[in-house]
């Protein structure tokens, strides 16, 4: 199977091709080559900071698509509690929704093995030749030398870090040389964790995940003590 045929994908976005430039006669333009990004994460539940995110990432970054993949099971939360991989892809897509050059894939929940993203980059950069950026949070930025393979993960990517406000990016120092830059997101309080605590205080929380989102938490009874 591979990694495309699994993506639902939001509206098309439609660019206007480079003009080509001038060169000798009988030659080819040169062909553009593609810009994608991975967004991925556990999104325990999607929340509208997500929506956000995905889409200053395909304007800042100039992306022909972003492809925001839950994982199937993140290595590095192990033993916390997690909606079911159904329930958490079906989130991900009503928060998604509309948005121009995002797709949603399920690649990673349909794999038994632990999720892994060098595993996953590779994978997707056979599909899709072209110059890929990893989106992460500045949190997972100062820890990345524990991530499996990180090694042939830099390699292979250009990591887009968010930097929120005033936040300026740090990389964690037992990083190899590799290839970053911030992605500029405002302050923003919302978080999967609060999202999850409010749902057992019994609060509303179409403010934090939109209304969708909320009624599918409501009518499924996830997050519920």
């Amino acid at each position: 199977m591979g990694a495309r045929a699994r993506h639902a994908r939001g509206q098309a976005v439609h660019r206007l091709p480079a003009p080509a430039r001038l060169g000798r006669r009988g030659a080819h333009p040169p062909v553009a080559v593609k810009r994608y990004g991975l967004f991925g994460g556990s999104f325990n539940p999607a929340h509208r900071a997500h929506r956000a995110l995905a889409q200053a990432a395909v304007a800042q970054l100039g992306l022909d698509e972003l492809v925001v993949m839950p994982a199937g099971q993140p290595w590095q939360k192990a033993g916390q509690p997690m909606a079911e991989g159904r329930h958490r892809l079906a989130m991900l897509l009503l928060q998604m929704k509309g948005l121009p050059g995002v797709s949603v894939s399920s690649w990673e929940l349909d794999r038994p093995e632990p999720s892994v993203s060098s595993d996953t980059l590779a994978t997707l950069q056979t599909a899709q030749p072209g110059a890929w950026f990893l989106v992460i949070g500045q949190d997972q930025y100062a820890r990345l030398s524990t991530w499996r393979r990180v090694d042939a993960l830099l390699a292979a990517c250009t990591l887009a870090v968010v930097a929120r406000g005033s936040e300026a990016i740090a990389p964690d120092p037992a990083l190899p040389p590799h290839r970053a830059q911030a992605l500029a997101m405002p302050a923003d309080a919302i978080s999967a964790s609060g999202v999850r605590a409010a749902i057992l205080q019994g609060a509303d929380i179409s403010p934090l995940v939109g209304n969708e989102v909320a009624r599918y938490i409501a009518q499924h009874t996830l997050y519920a003590a």
